[in-house]
């Protein structure tokens, strides 16, 4: 008999050799039914495959991740079958899960093709898939594997086969298709209900500009047409708020081949945006005692190197900046950490003076590859709302939960309502990949743990997701359109302290290390306002639209009534322009709308002559006249926060 313990921390006993799929069914049929794979000890295996020793199992359904990467994966290969069938002698490359559906690279030899069919290919995936085919696992030699594809004609698998040790290589075939696979998969082909083929694109032949260039054709599968076509709609959607398209339209930002790929240009309407949601989190940073600095754009190579960042990231930085002496090297600022550790040091610490909290918007760059860059939400260069607090060991929870309450803040002032707490740890079965001893490693995990729960935040545990230095809470907050998102992240260290010999003298005159708390709320500015851009389509809270107003005259007989206006609104503080296009009213209207500005003061005889404005607001229409005052009032109490 063996021990299986369930993710609820119950534990059952089975024969050796009970497959996750018979768990299931000891469970529940209902549960049996809907299970695509499962988590043994903390690897995903096949429903399918027999557990021969004590083990944690948790059994992964399409609500899960990885059951759906599993999914995915499968549908990659069933893809892939129906190519082989409707296109003899294709030769198959990599077909990998992604984040949203799958892929395949294929060489259809000096056949052309396009999307056009795609519809095909669709049809005879559905009707693979109404088979119920079993994905059967089987272990294979070395040397049967090279045997196998090469009598199949397929260059692509038996090069990287020549990369596989002997006694790690594994097929998988379902119906009339055998790949070259570690898996895992779904149990059989039935589950997959509904496919869709995404889009075409050429992809060379592991990634080398020198080899073949393969077609990589994207699908995504459900298992309900209805989760299809609510997946089809939300992609129209997110057509209509990429963050991309409304930047340019609202004039928010820009990029400049001239000025580099991935350095964004901020134009003045996104700056004011942007430096609204500075002044946002200073105020709110103030209040919760933290100190603002400021630190250079480059540092000497000899601080990443004690900090760890060089060994760790030094080769996909930016190269070393050399200066006139021979052998100094300085680099682009890849982290802010670093130098805050050598602010701490400016100066004799008590435990008194316990936690310095020292917090800067400042300025980063990280080399990444020109493929990965996209929009704002992968630059190589961005601002963090960075801060790192420095602690005794008895304040690190409470200063931990006092950061949770800033993020919730945060979110909450800005529309992010639905969100999970993914507590970050260590890969234990890679400890190669962190610095730090095992105590301290053990110490600061429980801490987040307990914070976390405390704060009755809804949890996710992810292994190796940790940052090399300690682990973290990362907020992963789903958008008006369900996506889910990276923002905000608070991570307990202990490692930093030690690396920069930071002290402090205790209380019983001894010296002491302090705790690294490391915090951004926001994560970068440029990815938060990306998101934030694509959560409301760009409508933002009334408070951080760059421009709250716009007055409409009819005419050019009421700019001097419309001028009168703008300045008496901005006295008040609230922020806008005039549009003296010599165009038709409809035209002003529907231009705003488009810029969406959330409210147009539309000007003509009657309201200058009464001293009124006729409002409209953005997306909703006609809201009637009123008088300055009163149009002052609603915004005013509209703004505040």
């Amino acid at each position: 008999m063996i021990n299986i313990t369930l993710p609820d921390g119950s534990s059952r006993q089975y024969d050796s050799g009970i497959t996750s799929m018979q768990i299931a069914q000891s469970i529940s049929e209902g549960l049996a039914r809907n299970v695509l794979a499962a988590e043994v000890d903390g690897q995903v295996w096949d429903a399918s495959r027999a557990i021969e020793k004590d083990s944690s199992v948790k059994l992964l359904t399409w609500n899960d991740l990885q059951g759906k990467a599993t999914f995915w994966h499968s549908s990659a290969h069933l893809m892939a079958e129906a190519l082989e069938a409707l296109y003899p002698g294709t030769k198959f490359g990599i077909g990998p899960a992604i984040e949203t559906g799958f892929y395949y690279d294929v060489d259809f030899g000096d056949r052309e093709f396009s999307s056009d069919e795609f519809k095909k290919i669709e049809d005879k995936i559905l009707e693979l898939a109404k088979t119920k085919e079993e994905y059967i696992r089987k272990p294979v030699s070395k040397a049967d594997a090279i045997d196998y594809f090469t009598e199949k004609g397929d260059e692509y698998k038996l090069d990287l086969i020549k990369d596989l040790p002997d006694g790690s290589i594994t097929f998988y075939t379902q119906g009339n298709f055998t790949d070259l696979c570690r898996g895992p998969h779904i149990p059989n082909t039935g589950f997959i209900k509904a496919v869709k083929l995404m889009s075409v694109a050429g992809a060379y032949w592991r990634g080398d500009e020198s080899r073949k260039q393969l077609t990589r054709i994207y699908g995504v599968t459900f298992p309900k047409q209805s989760e299809l076509t609510d997946y089809l709609h939300m992609l129209e959607e997110a057509k209509k708020r990429d963050h991309r398209k409304l930047g340019k339209e609202m004039e928010l930002f820009a990029f400049s081949e001239k000025v580099g790929m991935g350095l964004p240009l901020w134009l003045p309407k996104g700056t004011a945006l942007r430096e609204r949601l500075v002044n946002f989190m200073q105020k709110a940073q103030v209040k919760a005692g933290y100190e603002q600095v400021i630190s250079p754009h480059i540092g000497h190579k000899n601080l990443y190197v004690t900090s760890g960042h060089y060994e760790k990231y030094g080769a996909d930085s930016f190269q070393p900046i050399k200066t006139p002496q021979e052998g100094e090297e300085f680099f682009l600022k890849p982290m802010n950490c670093p130098h805050h550790c050598e602010m701490y040091k400016t100066k004799p610490r008590s435990y008194k003076d316990l936690p310095v909290r020292y917090a800067e918007f400042g300025t980063v760059y990280r080399y990444e590859q020109s493929g990965e860059l996209h929009g704002l939400t992968r630059v190589r260069g961005f601002t963090q709302d960075d801060a790192h607090l420095f602690c005794r060991p008895d304040q690190v929870k409470e200063e931990f939960k006092k950061v949770i309450d800033l993020v919730l803040y945060t979110f909450t002032s800005l529309g992010f309502d639905n969100y999970t707490a993914q507590i970050s740890l260590r890969d234990p079965n890679n400890k190669a990949k962190y610095i730090g001893t095992d105590e301290n490693w053990a110490l600061a995990e429980s801490q987040i743990i307990e914070a976390a729960n405390e704060k009755g935040l809804k949890t996710v545990v992810e292994y190796g997701e940790a940052a090399f230095y300690g682990p973290k809470l990362d907020f992963m907050v789903k958008d008006a359109l369900g996506r889910k998102w990276q923002l905000g992240t608070v991570q307990v260290d202990y490692n930093l302290p030690e690396r920069f010999e930071l002290e402090y003298t205790g209380s019983d005159n001894q010296k002491h290390r302090p705790v690294m708390i490391h915090r951004a709320p926001f994560g970068s500015l440029e990815r938060f306002v990306a998101v934030l851009i694509e959560h409301c389509g760009g409508n933002f809270p009334l408070w951080l639209s760059p421009e709250q107003f716009i007055i409409l005259p009819i005419s050019e007989k009421y700019e001097d009534y419309a001028k009168k206006l703008s300045e008496s609104l901005k006295d008040s503080d609230i922020c806008g322009l005039i549009d003296f296009r010599d165009e038709k009213i409809g035209r002003k209207i529907r231009d705003a709308e488009v810029k969406k500005i959330p409210y147009m003061l539309i000007v003509g005889e009657k309201e200058a002559t009464e001293g009124m404005v006729s409002v409209r607001r953005h997306g909703e229409g006609d809201l009637g006249s009123m008088s300055i005052e009163e149009f002052k009032q609603r915004i005013i109490k509209e703004i505040t926060v």
